[in-house]
């Protein structure tokens, strides 16, 4: 089939568009590099595509349940494949909510939920692997076998002028989208853990802290920093964020969008995991990044939405990963 547009939709959290990124390579592989690229996806996750020449636009859609007769958003992403229908349609999304809309597009082919077979072979467990099996029907074995997510973020020259980086750091991501939630963060790493790992790292790598706006009071609980420490925390866009992750030697995080970002540009990611199944949703491992799986191996692991994960008051799991653990995975890998 011939190929020059394509509309992806993806409107997941940030690690779902992640995942998905793995089918921007896939469709300039197999159908050309001059091949037209738009996603549709929500407004604060698709800026990650601000400085990624494969993505031409990014369609915003906030408020995914919101019937196409009062969605705005839905009407202009309609109009657009009305005036110029796309090639082909690759929709990730599986809710009902999508069906009316993906039905409305304008498109040639349709694939992914709702047009193609969509069910699971046993073999297969990671999610950016699920992911990809939406448009596994339309590239060559060959071209899916070598797709995996990739990010583009904004230069290193760019990032050392507005934030004063040096050449060599290592990054620490200590928060999580649980972090905000009045109930116990399951994914969490105590706290001073945190501020031991940032005390021992500084004094031999430049270390550089990460997190989002809304949560300077969990990361004033980690302070003061010691000397050494570059503190961006709420201080980066999702763009500069890909790009401080791509310049690093490595990043330390627990199971959350940092990790599955350094993975997706090849940043050696250390993953702190307790309750959720890491060979599902952990940081994808490729043939071409590397990551660390640092866990305690609980009988309990993982436990994530069972009853045991809500019978747990505890968080065991990931008390019981110590600091010195983490740190000895570090310098194993030659980062320090």
């Amino acid at each position: 089939m011939s190929v020059k547009s394509v509309l992806v939709i993806r409107c997941g959290a940030l690690g779902d568009l992640v995942y998905a990124t793995s089918v921007i390579d896939a469709m300039k592989l197999q159908f050309g590099d001059d091949t037209i690229i738009d996603f549709v996806s929500t407004p604060g996750t698709g800026t990650l595509f601000n400085k990624d020449s494969r993505v031409n636009r990014v369609y915003p859609l906030k408020h995914k349940k919101m019937p196409i007769w009062l969605s705005s958003q839905k009407k202009d992403i309609i109009k657009a494949s009305q005036e110029k229908t796309y090639d082909l349609l690759i929709n990730f999304e599986s809710g009902k909510q999508f069906k009316s809309l993906v039905e409305s597009i304008n498109a040639v082919k349709k694939t992914g939920y709702f047009f193609t077979d969509t069910s699971i072979p046993q073999d297969i467990e990671h999610m950016v692997d699920i992911t990809k099996l939406s448009f596994k029907n339309i590239v060559s074995e060959e071209i899916f076998n070598k797709s995996f997510p990739k990010l583009i973020g904004t230069s290193q020259d760019e990032l050392k002028e507005k934030f004063n980086l040096s050449n060599n750091y290592i990054i620490i991501s200590p928060s999580n989208s649980h972090q905000k939630r009045n109930i116990l963060n399951y994914r969490a790493w105590q706290n001073s853990s945190w501020i031991e790992l940032i005390q021992k790292l500084s004094q031999e790598i430049e270390v550089v802290i990460v997190g989002n706006k809304g949560e300077n009071e969990f990361f004033n609980l980690l302070k003061p920093y010691p000397k050494n420490v570059v503190d961006l925390v709420a201080k980066t866009s999702l763009v500069d964020l890909v790009g401080v992750i791509d310049n690093a030697v490595g990043l330390i995080a627990t199971d959350t969008g940092t990790a599955h970002m350094a993975s997706a540009v090849n940043t050696e990611v250390f993953a702190l995991i307790g309750p959720t199944p890491a060979e599902v949703t952990g940081p994808y491992q490729s043939p071409t990044n590397k990551v660390h799986i640092i866990s305690a191996n609980l009988p309990c692991s993982p436990c994530y939405k069972t009853e045991v994960m809500k019978n747990c008051k505890d968080n065991i799991c990931m008390k019981s990963i110590t600091t010195e653990q983490v740190y000895n995975s570090i310098k194993s890998a030659n980062l320090l």
